[in-house]
């Protein structure tokens, strides 16, 4: 009995302390006090104006200092208000959340699968660098082909190295089979096979344009609304926040655009298909019909986790492409110039067997096998340039196909694709006016929102923008540090490398957790009033001692927030449009 009557008195004193520690405030009604107050005492200390300068007439004040603000009105917020509440959560947070499902996603596992919206969300820096680099390894692999490669297959080739960066892709490390894969002509059909498999669209549907839809048209009507009524709630107005988000829809557009081939299942279905259509690659003296699939492969789109130096390499998601790209474009590379050299020597009539040059008119009507010639290639000008190469002048042993494709140089292809850390800066360039353009707009809003310079609020959104930014450099050097680490893996500067690697990417995806929590729990504090207390209205991190409390809003402080409202709209809806308009300008040089 004893114990329970304890028990009720450490549950009753328990209860109080919460009730002290929750206690709402209502900040007029405190002014007000205070004003009353010092109007019977004609005491004006801690009582200022709306620029923080101590009052002589006391119905100048609209402001009291922070000390005074503690003192006399609590550490508490203001009450918690559900109709402001849900208004401001549905109309500016609900819409975006909703619209990260249309992120292309497609790995394995679901978790997989969550933690790529995750790192999204938690580094918008990222998920723009994955995105632009794809485009730009895209446009860069087409001009290359385009300039420099006119052989049978060549565009089928472009198509499928364009459509599986989202896997990791690997060469065999027998120099013979990519040869006898490109060359030979009983390997078209594998060529052809795949290229059609892989070629499904992940692009715009209605549920994707409807999402879409819903967030641009509930932002407009908000951003009029807030506008209007400038006076209303505007500790609590979600105008930042919507501003913070509005990253999410040119990554989610850019990627409908690009159409990503990122579903794991289908991409291992599609190449299982047109493994089966593969007739030699490489193994002299064996029918490949005879090996296994996993032998005869020339070019493989799995591998085991051991077999890659970063795990994210085998995510399909595509805003792991940041870990995957320099080893694509060193494959792409190393593909290219396989392509370039045949290319080079059929343009010379020289064959890969043999001294003479068969030309398509010497072909007899009865040989069915050999008339196949490059009638499947997708555009007219690439069928007219290799219909002059008779299957004949492709055939050959497989020391004869390594030869003929062999480097003319001896010297070793770099290890690093050209022109890689040009494309790397310009994506991030890019992803960075992105990040900080809406980002930077919320920060302003914060920034001149009364009390003016940092609060709690705008100190949020900076948080956010600072470790979205390191989330993406952590995990950028992640994958130059893997990618230098495969070159020589017995070195000890390369095993170094692998284990900072590592690090970074483990810290960076930690950060890109909790920032993903900041971001979301930024909007929820904004939105409850949870920042509507005395040491974030006072922006005491910027002010220091200085720091004041402003009570009630003044016509100028309206109207100097209400511009800044504007300007921050202009600044994010620019960041937005920019990245869009930039995207779009490169989407016509990539493989059709």
């Amino acid at each position: 009995m004893r114990l329970y009557k304890g028990s009720q008195a450490v549950l009753l004193l328990l209860v109080h302390a919460i009730g002290k520690v929750v206690v709402a405030v209502n900040f007029t009604q405190c002014l007000n006090d205070i004003v009353q107050n010092a109007n019977n005492t004609q005491n004006f200390a801690g009582l200022l104006n709306g620029d923080g300068d101590p009052v002589s007439n006391i119905s100048d004040a609209t402001s009291i200092s922070y000390s005074m603000c503690t003192s006399r009105c609590g550490t508490g917020q203001e009450p918690f208000q559900w109709s402001v509440f849900s208004q401001e959560f549905s109309a500016w947070l609900l819409p975006n959340l909703a619209l990260i499902s249309q992120l292309p996603f497609g790995a394995q596992y679901r978790l997989d699968n969550l933690m790529s919206a995750v790192l999204t969300v938690g580094s918008p820096t990222l998920a723009g660098y994955s995105l632009f680099i794809t485009l730009l390894n895209s446009r860069w692999l087409n001009r290359r082909f385009d300039h420099s490669v006119n052989y049978p297959n060549s565009r089928f080739a472009l198509s499928i190295l364009s459509s599986l960066q989202q896997v990791p892709l690997r060469l065999h490390p027998d120099r013979v089979r990519l040869p006898s894969l490109i060359v030979l002509p009983e390997n078209d059909s594998w060529w052809r096979c795949l290229a059609e498999f892989v070629d499904y669209t992940h692009t715009w549907s209605i549920a994707s344009a409807t999402s879409i839809a819903w967030v641009i048209i509930a932002y407009i009507l908000t951003v009029a609304n807030s506008l209007s009524n400038i006076y209303a709630n505007v500790q609590s107005n979600g105008e930042a926040t919507g501003s913070v988000w509005l990253w999410l829809i040119p990554i989610v557009v850019g990627w409908l655009q690009l159409s990503p081939k990122c579903d794991f299942n289908r991409l291992q279905a599609a190449y299982d298909r047109a493994d089966r259509h593969s007739m030699r690659t490489g193994t002299t003296g064996i029918h490949v019909g005879m090996l296994p699939a996993s032998f005869r492969r020339a070019l493989v789109i799995t591998a085991r986790e051991e077999d890659v130096m970063s795990p994210d390499e085998l995510l399909t998601p595509p805003v792991f492409n940041y870990s995957r790209s320099l080893r694509w474009a060193s494959t792409a590379e190393t593909i290219f110039m396989v392509f370039k050299v045949a290319s080079e020597k059929a343009h010379s009539h020289l064959p890969v067997c043999g001294s003479d040059w068969v030309k398509p008119d010497n072909i007899e009507s009865d040989t069915t096998e050999d008339i196949e010639t490059i009638q499947y290639l997708d555009t007219a000008q690439n069928i007219d340039a290799t219909q002059n190469i008779d299957n004949r002048n492709r055939r050959g042993s497989f020391q004869d196909v390594a030869v003929y494709c062999a480097q003319p140089n001896v010297a070793q292809s770099s290890h690093w694709a050209p022109g890689v850390f040009t494309r790397i800066a310009i994506a991030s360039c890019v992803s960075l006016a992105l990040q900080w353009g809406t980002v930077g707009a919320a920060f302003l809003v914060g920034w001149f929102t009364p009390t003016t310079k940092i609060g709690c609020r705008s100190m949020g959104y900076l948080l956010y923008g600072v470790i979205s930014t390191l989330v993406w450099m952590m995990l950028l050097m992640s994958s130059i540090l893997a990618h230098y680490s495969t070159a020589d893996p017995r070195q000890l500067s390369a095993r170094v490398a692998l284990a900072f690697s590592h690090v970074l990417r483990w810290m960076g995806k930690l950060l890109a957790i909790i920032n993903f929590f900041l971001v979301v729990l930024a909007c929820v504090f904004q939105y409850s009033s949870f920042y509507d207390r005395c040491y974030c209205n006072s922006s005491v991190f910027s002010r220091q001692g200085a720091a004041y409390a402003v009570i009630i809003e003044t016509t100028a402080q309206a109207a100097q927030a209400k511009a800044a409202w504007i300007g921050a709209l202009v600044l994010a809806c620019t960041s937005a449009s920019v990245f869009l308009g930039i995207l779009n300008l490169l989407l016509d040089t990539l493989p059709s």
